[in-house]
């Protein structure tokens, strides 16, 4: 089927279409709209949040005790 046939029997459907149907209009874009430009102000200051985050961690209580029993074990075997 060809695309100019596609659309010619699409044209009919138009027709039928309720104008009286209620759409979300330029009400539905505004609210859209905003909600878009919330969750980027959001996004933006959670990145910038996210930058003031040191993220340098403390050694393991657990690791440094194990390193350093094995450390202390090898320098007496020698």
């Amino acid at each position: 089927m060809y695309a100019t046939q596609a659309l010619t029997d699409l044209v009919p459907l138009a027709d039928e279409l309720d104008k009286n149907k209620v759409t979300p209009g330029v009400l539905g874009f505004i609210v859209f709209a905003a909600l878009a430009v919330g969750v980027w102000l959001l996004m933006k200051s959670m990145n910038r949040h996210m930058g003031k985050v040191d993220f340098e961690e403390a050694p393991d209580p657990d690791a440094v005790a194990v390193e350093a029993t094995a450390g202390a074990g090898s320098a007496k075997r020698k």
